[in-house]
């Protein structure tokens, strides 16, 4: 029974072009290696000694960075290439954590810091681009899963990682294995994988002129709104509750460490089984990520319940249940109504909504705990991810109804050939 079990387990991971599970590698090791950052508002805290204000300034400019590297990465993807922006991301962002430790004021670490994550957040969208390069068009969803676990995998053992160097060595050692297994992680992609073009384009929806923005795209902008709601749930898992952690509950570095590697350890597991389960079943995506930003909502509601380590425990696999039925999802769907020529735009702008949400999350977060306490935080959440729901939910209806007016124009333009 158990042999039966982890040999479908396994076989989800099988079927992979060999780039695929190169990209996936290199993204664990650059993942593995970002130990720095669900540790930075603990740094800047205890080494540092900012203020829960100027956390959360920091942290502004840690998503304008992203906001900033999104876009950038959007409008180069189309025409340099997704490759080359691939490898510069990874070079500049292991250069740019080792010499993060030595900025010390709250100037010189917000530049810093907007630096880092406009460089390292232009690999975001080219990567989601070199996904459809080198998958076959049937295996997106799945590729995308394997990749996200290798993410998933990667701040696993990283936060365990970071937890325990920090505890032997400090934080200035940190930083530079950080940046030195970013760097590393080039050595392997550019050996086994090599530059290509994408030999397709994503179809062409015709409700959509090709001059229009890819702002008048009602749904989508709807979804944006929604990805907004779910990065503003789920960032806070890696700022205000590392936080909440120690001074609430006395945590060390390694036990955060360890409550955050149990968000990889389950969506490794899980995640890519039941995208496999929702893709055979043809199960809706909408109503998959609505169910998603619903499990959310309830992982915080179980901390506003009460102040104990279980609910702790059971707050994150909430959580985590709800970011693997949202997060692959939500980028097929952008997928789904990319224009003709215009895929990296489309997926820029869902990345850069990302962007928003961090800038949103931290911030609102850091000033909520100051000024009525992490209750409040989690409460505001919570009313957060249930409207995320709502709306969510609604989404559904309006793609359906979308759909069914396709579906008549279409018939209607076979009777007007007919007659002609």
């Amino acid at each position: 029974m158990i042999k039966t079990v982890f040999i479908k387990y396994i076989n989800n991971f099988r079927g992979f072009s060999t780039e695929i599970k190169v990209l996936a590698l290199a993204t664990f090791i650059n993942r593995a290696g970002a130990m720095v950052v669900p540790f930075l508002s603990k740094y800047m805290l205890e080494e540092l000694h900012f203020t829960y204000s100027q956390i959360g300034w920091v942290m502004v400019f840690f998503g304008i960075g992203s906001f900033l590297g999104t876009w950038f990465s959007g409008k180069l993807v189309d025409s340099v290439g997704f490759y080359k922006i691939m490898m510069f991301s990874l070079f500049g962002t292991g250069a740019l954590f080792i010499v993060l430790q030595f900025l010390t004021t709250f100037t010189s670490f917000c530049i810093g810091v907007l630096i880092l994550t406009t460089i390292s957040d232009l690999y975001r969208p080219a990567m989601l681009v070199s996904i459809d390069t080198y998958s076959k068009r049937e295996e997106r969803t799945r590729a995308l899963s394997l990749v996200r676990s290798s993410v998933n995998l990667g701040f696993m053992f990283g936060p365990l990682i970071g937890g325990i160097i920090i505890n032997v060595f400090g934080y200035s050692n940190l930083f530079y294995i950080d940046g030195l297994t970013c760097i590393s992680s080039i050595f392997l992609f550019t050996y086994f994988v090599k530059e290509k073009k994408s030999p397709f384009k994503l179809k062409k929806f015709e409700h959509l002129k090709e001059e229009e923005s890819i702002l008048s795209d009602k749904p989508f902008l709807m979804h944006l709104v929604i990805t907004l709601i779910t990065g503003i749930l789920f960032f806070q898992i890696f700022t205000t509750l590392s936080l909440y952690y120690k001074e609430e509950y006395q945590f060390s570095s390694l036990g955060t460490g360890m409550f955050l590697a149990l968000n990889g350890i389950l969506v490794l597991l899980f995640e890519l089984p039941i995208v496999n389960y929702v893709e055979k079943n043809k199960i809706n995506r909408l109503l998959v990520i609505s169910y998603g930003v619903l499990a959310m909502a309830i992982s915080y509601l179980m901390i506003v319940i009460g102040n104990n380590v279980f609910l702790l425990v059971l707050m994150m696999i909430f959580m985590t249940l709800g970011v693997m039925l949202t997060f692959p999802f939500a980028n097929n769907f952008v997928k789904e109504r990319s224009l003709k020529k215009q895929e990296g735009k489309f997926m820029a702008v869902f990345t850069m909504s990302y962007s928003v949400a961090q800038i949103i999350s931290t911030k609102t977060g850091m000033e909520i705990i100051a000024a009525y306490g992490y209750r409040t935080n989690w409460i505001a959440l919570t009313l957060l991810g249930f409207f995320g729901f709502f709306l969510a939910y609604r989404l559904i209806n309006i793609v359906n109804r979308e759909r069914e007016e396709i579906k008549e124009k279409i018939i209607q333009s076979f009777f007007i050939k007919g007659k002609n």
